[in-house]
């Protein structure tokens, strides 16, 4: 069993964590750069003993619109000015995917894991981060599903006029190193997806775990089911980087 360092951020900027991912994700290539050469050449010395570190962080942003690398601007229906006046900044990602929101009362999960220590399948990582928040869901009565040829999480997915997100998921991979990750809407403030096409998916809604469940739940109590679920799913320890 594989650890992962676990760290809860709270509530912070966009850019801040985006800028922290890219951090732990480059250290970690600098390290499989390093393996390489003492491969390569084993009488090198200084390369003894570096193993990548997995990383598994939460954050809840401050509100924000970001679009991914293949995402299209006309699924954004909010101009910058309206933006700025309410409150809302906009990022263009690195990421996978089109159009989404981040904001308070949202879990975003962000893996910075090596995939050369799991498996090297994008597919099977995306269908498991899928897997975490399906369970997450079951404890709470609810049936998630995955939507074909979307990638997130879904409620009645095939019921077509129902069909509703309550996860979105993008991610990037270099090395075989993993950054940015989920959205899980838990309290999430459903309007700010009136600005935009969410995920670029036209006529189909964005729920929520309090909407589904018709109440406000504990953010710590969401929090420590997707942590379990994680560790399950993935077949990991979560564990503090000061243990």
């Amino acid at each position: 069993m594989q650890e992962v360092f676990f760290k809860d951020l709270g509530r912070a900027e966009y850019k801040q964590v985006w800028d922290y991912q890219e951090s732990l994700l480059q250290e970690n290539v600098r390290i499989k750069t390093e393996q390489r050469r003492l491969t390569e050449h084993p009488e090198a010395v200084g390369a003894r003993g570096l193993v990548t570190a997995n990383y598994l962080l939460f954050v809840e942003h401050f509100p924000v619109y970001t679009l991914g690398k293949s995402g299209h601007m006309e699924n954004v229906l909010i101009d910058e000015d309206h933006m700025k006046e309410k409150g809302i900044d906009f990022f263009r990602t690195n990421r996978g995917g089109d159009i989404t929101f981040h904001g308070p009362g949202q879990i975003v999960g962000y893996p910075i894991l090596d995939l050369e220590r799991f498996y090297t399948d994008i597919g099977k990582y995306l269908r498991n981060l899928e897997e975490v928040i399906i369970q997450v869901l079951k404890t709470y009565g609810i049936q998630g599903d995955r939507s074909q040829g979307e990638t997130g999480v879904w409620i009645e997915a095939g019921v077509k006029g129902r069909e509703r997100k309550i996860c979105a998921i993008g991610v990037r991979c270099s090395r075989w190193i993993t950054m940015h990750g989920f959205a899980f809407n838990v309290n999430t403030d459903l309007g700010y997806f009136g600005n935009i096409v969410p995920c670029g998916i036209q006529d189909k809604q964005v729920t929520s775990l309090e909407k589904e469940l018709g109440r406000a739940l504990p953010m710590e109590e969401v929090k420590e089911q997707v942590r379990r679920r994680f560790e399950e799913v993935f077949d990991v320890e979560l564990r503090s980087p000061s243990e």
